[in-house]
């Protein structure tokens, strides 16, 4: 990917168009085929909580690579989200498929074999030789899904955690005497955020609070897109969870949110109106910036 490219990367995305990564990674073809009509030219499918051998599935379906005629977006590697996650905070991730930090757990996952990002909750048990194990295979590591107070997330941080997987959702609020996940993000300088900005996963106007404190250089467009992505309302999936689409709002048995069915240019236009940055800024937040998070941009490291 040429460092003068606008095209869009989304490190988050669950699948689209009727397809779910997690319940069948060969669909990453079939999704990625779509994504480049909305101008995405780079992914991480990524697998939630899921039943073990699962992400091998999808690094076997990577190994293979792409169809002959295939003009899609280009995979880049896997987005594991889980399964070492809060269960208080595990959102619409299978409970039965959570599991604590070890060593088990991230066997095989490593950059070289097509893992690039892994969320966890940092404050389970066994989490930090979790984390400095994943980063000594050149895997970047977000904070998610987590119940961690402050004082958990800032030595998160001081352990190697660059990442915060979708700001303000699966995490407990900022607080002005309990300041939690995102007051630890706020405190730092080098950490980056996830963003669902469909207008739904976080009001707009504190999109606008995010980007000012953020900056332009540290928010990340992400979709966190379902099944129902490019699809419109209905009944669909993510894994073996069934979830239903009404105006927008991707809601599972519990009436809670569980993915969206947002696409990255969307998001693109959404933080235009949210926040009245220019467009050049708001298309940085889902190319340069997802790209720098992964160490992928030619032009910028990480601080």
């Amino acid at each position: 990917m040429s460092s003068e490219s606008t095209g869009l990367v989304d490190i988050q995305i669950n699948g689209g168009f009727g397809h779910d990564f997690t319940e069948d990674p060969v669909s990453i073809w079939l999704v990625g085929e779509r994504l480049a009509e909305f101008g995405v030219e780079a992914f991480l499918p990524t697998i939630i909580s899921s039943p073990p051998g699962t992400v091998e599935k999808a690094l076997a379906v990577l190994k293979q690579g792409p169809p002959a005629d295939y003009r899609g977006a280009r995979p880049l590697g896997l987005h594991v989200e889980g399964p070492m996650l809060a269960p208080s905070r595990r959102g619409t991730h299978p409970e039965q498929y959570l599991r604590s930090p070890s060593l088990e757990v991230i066997d095989g996952w490593t950059a070289a074999a097509g893992v690039l990002m892994v969320t966890l909750a940092p404050e389970l048990p066994g989490a930090r030789s979790v984390v400095e194990a994943l980063l000594a295979e050149g895997v970047v590591v977000a904070l998610g899904h987590s119940a961690a107070t402050y004082e958990e997330a800032t030595a998160a941080f001081s352990w190697g955690i660059t990442h915060v997987t979708h700001m303000f959702n699966a995490m407990p609020p900022l607080d002005h005497r309990a300041p939690g996940p995102i007051g630890a993000l706020l405190s730092q300088e080098r950490v980056t955020a996830g963003l669902i900005v469909d207008g739904i996963h976080v009001h707009p106007a504190t999109v606008a609070a995010a980007w000012r404190l953020l900056g332009p250089e540290r928010m990340v467009l992400v979709s966190d897109a379902m099944a129902a992505a490019g699809l419109g309302d209905g009944s669909f999936s993510i894994g073996t969870i069934p979830v239903s689409v009404e105006e927008g709002r991707v809601l599972n048995s519990d009436g809670r949110l569980a993915g969206s069915s947002l696409l990255l240019d969307q998001a693109v236009r959404n933080l235009v109106t949210f926040t009245g940055c220019t467009e050049s800024e708001a298309i940085g937040a889902a190319s340069t910036n997802p790209l720098t998070v992964l160490g992928k941009h030619p032009n910028r490291a990480r601080r």
